[in-house]
């Protein structure tokens, strides 16, 4: 019986954008006579190979060998639930060195360097002190997460079928950008109450322990409107932040595929792919932190100051210190931690059956 061609390969657009994991030396071996070949080769359709080898020899299934097809509900889904581990976590994970450089952006006379501010913290606050503001941070970058990696996939998606295929592949980057940047308008106004609860707590000792008690204090205090305060900082930060992350990232990874690596992305195995996920994540995580920086310093500021505005941090901290302050703390923060982000969210995405993000453009079809 032939198999069908599946109609929904020939509706994405563009088809750059993932990869099939169809093995091609596998195919060109095990071709069998009398099945009619949907891919254009000639011969026919191989045999799946047995269960022995999987271990050794596994890739990343292509959509069509999922469950889940490309640009469904489900493939939002899974992109969201991606992204809620691949944040949440990471941020979590980095609270210790989160609360040095907030520490360090607001009070730089007692938190002197990296060295010094972990000393202060574990003298003043112990060990236990090192992850204040936790709660606030899990929640509220998971909340983030969800909205930056799902809406990026729509947006994407949305913009690459309004410019149309050839102009899709044309301008790929300027869709990366407003792509990402349109999810983080959303996704940071799902962060912003989060985020300065957490700065509140992890800069003012005493103010509250977490979440739970931090919250109603800042909101009885000073309006719930307040938590919304830091909105417009925030989207200075985190959409060049996030513009850099995703677009960097995606001609990172294509260039790695087709410059460092000489097979195709469809014949690398599993392992490999999500090691050049992290690489490239890591390299786009550095120029992250540099274009994002003086905002950081700038929502910081605005969040432990009571009625501060962007004129005083620009005053008190100066055009200099606001760009450099932290700065290389932050650098190594973002760096990991977008990698590691970009390495959980590609595992995720291949745990249920997706290809990783990013690679070498297929080829047009004639």
């Amino acid at each position: 019986m032939a198999i069908p061609e599946n109609p929904s390969r020939q509706s994405l657009i563009p088809s750059f954008l993932y990869s099939s994991s169809v093995r091609m030396a596998n195919l060109e071996q095990n071709l069998m006579p009398g099945v009619d070949n949907p891919f254009g080769f000639s011969g026919s359709i191989a045999t799946p190979p047995s269960a022995e080898g999987i271990g050794r020899n596994f890739t990343i299934p292509a959509p069509n060998e999922s469950g889940i097809k490309m640009f469904s509900p489900a493939f939002y889904a899974a992109c969201t639930a991606g992204g809620i581990l691949s944040c949440g976590l990471t941020h979590m994970a980095v609270t210790p060195l989160d609360l040095v450089k907030c520490n360090m952006q607001i009070n730089p006379a007692k938190y002197k360097s990296i060295s010094s501010g972990f000393g202060v913290l574990l003298k003043e606050q112990g060990a236990k002190g090192f992850f204040r503001g936790w709660v606030p941070t899990l929640l509220g970058y998971s909340a983030q997460g969800a909205c930056k990696f799902g809406f990026y996939e729509f947006f994407k998606k949305y913009y690459s079928d309004i410019a149309g295929p050839e102009n899709a592949a044309k301008y790929k980057t300027i869709i990366y950008l407003a792509g990402s940047a349109s999810a983080e308008v959303i996704a940071d106004i799902c962060l912003c109450p989060f985020e300065a609860v957490k700065v509140r707590v992890q800069t003012q000792p005493g103010f509250a322990r977490g979440l739970a008690d931090g919250f109603p204090k800042f909101v009885k205090a000073e309006g719930a409107a307040a938590l919304y305060k830091g909105i417009v900082p925030l989207w200075g930060r985190q959409i060049p932040y996030t513009m850099m992350k995703f677009a960097t990232f995606e001609n990172i990874v294509e260039a790695i595929y087709k410059y460092a690596i000489p097979a195709p992305k469809d014949q690398c195995s599993k392992g490999l792919q999500l090691g050049v996920s992290f690489a490239g994540g890591y390299v786009a995580g550095v120029f992250c932190a540099i274009v994002s920086h003086p905002a950081d310093n700038l929502v910081s500021f605005l969040n432990n100051s009571k009625g501060a505005t962007a004129g005083d941090a620009v005053k008190k901290l100066g055009l200099l210190g606001l760009c450099t302050r932290g700065l290389p703390l932050r650098i190594f923060m973002i760096g990991t931690l977008t990698g590691a982000q970009w390495g959980i969210y590609d595992s995720f995405k291949v745990f249920v059956g997706l290809p990783t993000t990013g690679g070498s453009p297929a080829p047009a079809k004639k």
